[in-house]
């Protein structure tokens, strides 16, 4: 929290303040932080109102919290065991990081990586984070000496509801602590007595009731366009009601140091999807950053266009016979679909690449292929580690069984390499110069050649993109940029959300509810152009050969400044 002196190292609070310090071995990595005023629902309150009630915002801030490392769901089913309550986490999940059942009774358990010290005197209070509500489970608060305890703690919370899956995103809040001094409770020594005895505290009471009722009475009667207007502000300017302050050192922000080197345990993701509508992100509280509101401005841009959008819906068309300048003015740079239609009808390719052609066409040649996919749920986000080489007539082979589903895949990942096998492929392929360049290094594009229910999950891109169909159909669901605040991005370029046609989606997602999602079909000879930013997830309907274009005539080297 601070710098380290000399009268810290003895135990002792220092002038630069009291010593917060939290002792890591090289393989722990608690996400640890300044605790934020922000809640989510306090977000999707009318106006904002919640933020008006300044103890809620300096509660809400009054320490600091450790994030979950991982997303996970946690069901409990009444009984007292710890085998009675089941965590599910999220695929990736760090097996030594995720929460456990420990101690039964209900209870799902976090380890907190960290040794937490304190100068003499001085425990720490831990609890859950301040008006943070879970619906099921809540938290277990306790205080701890940790001026001398060499114990690291756990953090716990016990479920309220049995058979109810309760949910912790990656990066979400699970602990929150502050210091306090041991004896201070005990030294308090509490009275009643009666307002009398106390005149001036009195008066000044019964000022500020006649001054409330008389605003309420005003407010009734003509109630003001400005909503700053429509509340009174003496406790959030710590002023009495005659505009005196009430006190030298009144706090309407907290604003608490972060601890030094916290930022190198730090996983990146954006911030979780919104439990209210997006368009209620619009607002920052009061008291917020620069970056607080530059984020709120950018999610309430997104949510107007989306809002704007909607109005009059735009469908995705299958056009024949566009111009070089008339795809670039209405799609590329208006960055919306389209389906080219009829432009590949003299590539020899359509028609004559069926499986037993393409076998004989490479034969042998070793190619690398994604491979044993099937069983990691999240094969897209772990591509490299399902790289595989074989011989391309055994890749035919085996995509083209039908059990193998979604399980050997040769995809764009493995482009580079195979330039050199799959060089015999091009004899049959044309040049769509229109709106492709074939100055590159790719100019014929890069291939997707795979089974009957091959799947590629949600997903953007970072660049503009044609997708050219050959041999068999796909399936594409597509949805606008405008809607990433409600599609659940937690890494990169991915979403939670792996497939929009599964069953149930908007109910475990329920953001999702009212994306407008576009649907296209492409067979043979198709080319759907895919915009920089939108999202899509492309299923094969049959054995099926496409290929990804990013050469085109127009600058498209927009994945430079992503903030990766």
């Amino acid at each position: 929290m601070v710098q380290r002196s000399a009268s810290d190292i003895t135990g002792e609070a220092s002038s630069e303040g009291i010593a917060l310090d939290c002792y890591v071995y090289s393989a722990w990595k608690p996400r640890i932080r300044a605790a934020s005023p922000r809640r989510e629902w306090m977000d999707a309150t009318p106006e904002r109102f919640a933020y008006r009630c300044l103890p809620l915002n300096i509660a809400n801030a009054h320490g600091w919290e450790i994030l979950s490392p991982c997303g996970f769901e946690a069901e409990w089913n009444g009984g007292s065991g710890a085998a009675d309550v089941v965590v599910r986490p999220d695929p990736g999940s760090e097996a030594h990081r995720v929460p456990v059942a420990l101690f039964g009774q209900g209870t799902v358990t976090f380890h907190v990586e960290g040794i937490l010290r304190t100068p003499p005197g001085f425990n720490l209070w831990v609890g859950g984070p301040p008006n943070h509500a879970k619906d099921g489970i809540a938290p277990l608060g306790g205080v701890i000496e940790t001026d001398w305890s060499p114990y690291s703690f756990t953090m716990n919370w016990r479920f309220t509801r049995t058979n109810h899956a309760v949910r912790f995103e990656e990066n979400e809040p699970f602990c929150f602590f502050f210091p306090v001094e041991r004896h201070l409770l005990e030294s308090v020594r509490p009275r009643i007595l009666g307002i009398e005895t106390e005149p001036e505290l009195k008066r000044q009471f019964e000022e500020w009731s006649r001054a409330r009722d008389a605003f309420q009475v005003e407010m009734a009667s003509n109630p003001p366009d400005n909503p700053s207007a429509k509340w009174q502000k003496f406790y959030y300017r710590g002023v009495l009601t005659d505009g005196c302050p009430g006190t030298q050192d009144h706090q309407s922000k907290l604003r608490l140091a972060e601890f030094d080197g916290a930022a190198a345990f730090h996983r990146e993701t954006p911030d979780r999807p919104p439990a209210c509508p997006a368009t209620e992100l619009a607002q920052s509280p009061p008291e917020t950053s620069d970056h607080d509101r530059l984020g709120a401005k950018y999610q309430w841009i997104l949510s107007a266009k989306e809002r704007l959008r909607a109005l009059a819906p735009r469908a995705i068309e299958r056009k024949r016979g566009l111009s070089s300048d008339e795809f670039l003015v209405q799609h590329y740079a208006a960055n919306h679909p389209v389906i080219l239609d009829g432009e590949l009808a003299d590539w020899p390719a359509l028609g004559k690449w069926t499986p037993d052609y393409l076998k004989q066409l490479i034969g042998p040649r070793e190619i690398e292929v994604q491979a044993n996919r099937n069983p990691d749920p999240n094969f897209e986000r772990n591509m490299v580690d399902h790289c595989q080489r074989m011989p391309f007539d055994q890749f035919i082979d085996g995509v083209t069984r039908p059990e193998n589903g979604n399980d050997l895949y040769l995809t764009a990942y493995n482009s580079a390499a195979n330039t050199v096998a799959l060089e015999p492929l091009q004899q049959d392929l044309g040049f769509l110069d229109k709106v492709l360049s074939r100055e590159s290094e790719s100019p014929h594009g890069m291939p997707w050649i795979g089974s009957a229910n091959s799947f590629t999950p949600l997903h953007h891109d970072l660049t503009n993109n044609l997708l050219i169909q050959i041999t068999g159909r796909k399936r594409v669901l597509l949805v606008a940029p405008d809607a990433t605040p409600r599609l659940y991005n937690d890494y990169h370029v991915y979403s939670r959300v792996r497939d929009l046609a599964e069953p149930g989606v908007v109910e475990r997602f329920p953001a999702l509810e009212g994306v407008h999602v576009h649907q296209v079909v492409l067979g043979p000879g198709d080319a759907l152009f895919i915009p920089l930013g939108w999202w899509h997830q492309v299923t094969a309907l049959d054995f099926s050969v496409m290929f990804t274009h990013t050469n085109f005539r127009w600058p498209n080297d927009f994945h430079a400044d992503h903030p990766s």
